[in-house]
């Protein structure tokens, strides 16, 4: 079964993301390697943050059905390059985390999502605290997986 890629900076909450996504509570520890799990890859923020990990992203996006690029809604830079996920043979999707934050800031971190994404991209933005937008977000992922 293929699966879905999920890449973002460190800290950003893609551990904690996919957590939620599977119903459990608990803290999420660092990733250290990339984590195959039921439907979804887990990658370690540093293949996003430096360019020399890209090839092993691209190798594992193979293997992957859809690509979701995870934008902290407290950060003020993007740490994807310009058309990033425009590079990978799979579709992709943009989520944001951390919409619960009081420093949040869902526009900003849409436009710096868009910037990395394909012109049409869905982007959803979720908070792992209150649950807003998992199932929605959850669904979606789930459709793709259901396709490949």
């Amino acid at each position: 079964m293929r699966k879905i890629m999920i890449i973002g900076a460190i800290g950003s909450g893609k551990s904690t993301l996919i957590k939620r996504l599977f119903g459990e509570q608990d803290a999420a520890l660092k990733t250290q390697s990339l984590v195959y799990r039921d439907w979804l890859i887990d990658t370690p923020g540093e293949y996003s943050e430096n360019p020399l990990y890209y090839r092993a992203l691209m190798a594992t996006s193979h293997e992957a059905c859809a690509l979701v690029l995870v934008q902290d809604a407290t950060r003020t830079r993007n740490y994807f390059p310009p058309g990033f996920a425009g590079g990978f043979p799979i579709p992709a999707i943009g989520v944001i985390t951390k919409m619960d934050a009081a420093e949040a800031d869902g526009e900003r971190a849409a436009i710096l999502l868009r910037q990395s994404l394909p012109a049409g991209s869905e982007i959803f933005c979720t908070s792992s605290l209150n649950m807003l937008g998992l199932e929605e977000l959850r669904a979606k992922l789930l459709s793709f997986v259901s396709k490949a």
